[in-house]
């Protein structure tokens, strides 16, 4: 009885993934409020960060989202790890129409000229967990 390397791997993997309740379908395109866990001090709080997501990467519990907003005129991009203990909660906002698999072109774009189209045909299911501390 041989297990293969790949095997050993995803079944450890199984483990540390977040259930599939906790995080919601995202696709690219979509707007997104993401709750990022920050320390300061002592004390723990939660930071929402709101933007369009540009690009999804990896799978399993490597899986990365870029999220890009716009502040005061600066176009700012963070990469999240999706399975990750500092993102507390990831909220859809708005889901988008688009026809690319990533969105770098709207790094070159000001203004009206990134806006994307709301795609109707997916519902934004909101999965919430109430955790008790």
């Amino acid at each position: 009885m041989s297990i293969n390397a790949n095997e050993i791997i995803c079944s450890i993997e199984a483990d540390y993934l977040k259930d599939e309740e906790t995080l919601p379908a995202i696709y690219v395109g979509d707007t997104i409020k993401v709750g990022v866990r920050i320390k300061e001090g002592g004390k723990e709080r939660i930071q929402p960060y709101e933007g369009t997501v540009i690009a999804m990467r990896h799978g399993g519990i490597n899986q990365t989202i870029t999220v890009r907003r716009i502040f005061q005129g600066i176009g700012v991009e963070r990469v999240f790890l999706l399975h990750s203990p500092r993102i507390a909660d990831i909220k859809i906002i708005r889901r988008g129409k688009v026809r690319r698999a990533k969105l770098y072109y709207l790094r070159d774009r000001v203004g009206k000229a990134t806006r994307i189209k709301q795609r109707f045909d997916r519902a934004i299911k909101q999965k919430t967990t109430a955790k008790a501390k």
